[in-house]
């Protein structure tokens, strides 16, 4: 079976992984859910009245805490099951890309918020550097075998920007090409790797996200983590001038040792037809127990963004420029890498 074929970031061919979406039908707004939180002083009796103000309309509700408990579950209920009909019924939109915003928020961002706050327990800084409206390029590295730091990054983004922004990701063709897992990275918001979808993106207002490195860098072995890999040809810098967006360096500590990679099978990889097959401490010597991450502490830090408006429309062509603005964020990512490492007290704390 043929390797797996990567499309580089800055190749101007179209899109192949699948036709683009027309959005579909309207978009049916679900009772709002939200309760205030209740909290009975010592000695105080569950009759006591109390107050809760409802987002639905604003009016607050009187009755014992059991009666607010009761009546918020009731709303959450009614809640999932206007969800579930809108699902059935098709009554929802999805955009061009095949983004589906609702089911984004309300069940990807929901499965993937405890892997983040419980297990991997991100810290997250510089968030502010993310504009609160407009496009942006986050530029991140890229680790850990299984690319879950990047929709670790699209959490961080999600529930941690003060505007409530949603990153958009750039993915490897490799992605559209598996089952179920095409269909949810389109869902998630996720698009292919390719300047054409880049841009169309950031003209649009969105914040997006890419990782240079590529395969290059999420399969690099243990002894060379933490060393970013070659950022390519500065497409995403080229792209980034194209649309006069700012681009914003972005560093992940954490993530390179959730499966530590020292071996490859490679011969295995090309029956597969994947660019690389790791082998890790636990993996596959122990089966699927062996595929679970180890509990590393990470940390996500989103540096100065660095301004393109001011540059003129035919800066993108210009190689030497694109060819300084890609080392400087390279150097700024790895620069960050290093700080964030010397400052962490172990791994796994």
């Amino acid at each position: 079976m043929a390797d797996a074929k990567v499309i580089p970031f800055d190749d101007d061919r179209s899109r192949s992984g699948g036709a683009p979406r027309s959005a579909r039908r309207r978009s049916g707004a679900g009772p709002a859910v939200g309760t205030a939180a209740l909290s009975a002083l010592p000695g105080q009796l569950d009759t006591a009245p109390v107050q809760e103000a409802v987002q639905g309309d604003g009016e607050p509700v009187e009755g014992t805490q059991d009666e607010v408990r009761r009546g918020g579950w009731d709303r959450r209920i009614a809640g999932g099951l206007a969800f579930l009909r809108r699902r059935v019924t098709g009554d929802y939109e999805v955009d061009e890309f095949g983004y589906d915003k609702e089911l984004t928020d309300q069940v990807l961002m929901s499965m993937l918020r405890p892997l983040y706050e419980k297990y991997f327990r991100v810290e997250v800084k510089g968030i502010e550097n993310i504009p609160s409206d407009g496009g942006a390029l986050v530029v991140a590295n890229h680790s850990g075998t299984l690319p879950l730091d990047g929709l670790m990054l699209q959490v961080a983004v999600h529930d941690t920007h003060p505007a409530g922004r949603h990153l958009r990701l750039l993915a490897a063709d490799l992605v559209f090409m598996l089952p179920v897992v095409n269909e949810l990275a389109r869902k998630a918001g996720h698009t292919l790797a390719c300047a054409e979808d880049a841009e169309r993106l950031l003209r649009q207002g969105q914040v997006v996200g890419v990782m240079p490195e590529g395969f290059k860098g999420i399969g690099k072995p243990f002894g060379e983590r933490y060393k970013l890999q070659r950022f390519g040809r500065g497409g995403f810098v080229s792209t980034a001038l194209r649309a006069g967006v700012p681009i914003v360096p972005c560093s992940i500590v954490g993530a390179e040792e959730i499966y530590p990679m020292i071996g490859n099978a490679k011969t295995l990889a090309r029956v597969l037809g994947v660019p690389y097959f790791p082998i890790t401490p636990t993996f596959p010597w122990l089966g699927p127990l062996g595929a679970l991450p180890l509990p590393t502490k990470w940390t996500i830090q989103f540096g100065e963004p660095i301004p393109t408006e001011g540059y003129p429309v035919e800066a993108a062509e210009d190689p030497m420029l694109m060819f300084n603005l890609t080392d400087q964020v390279r150097e700024q990512i790895q620069h960050t890498l290093y700080k964030l490492l010397v400052q962490r007290r172990s791994v796994f704390f």
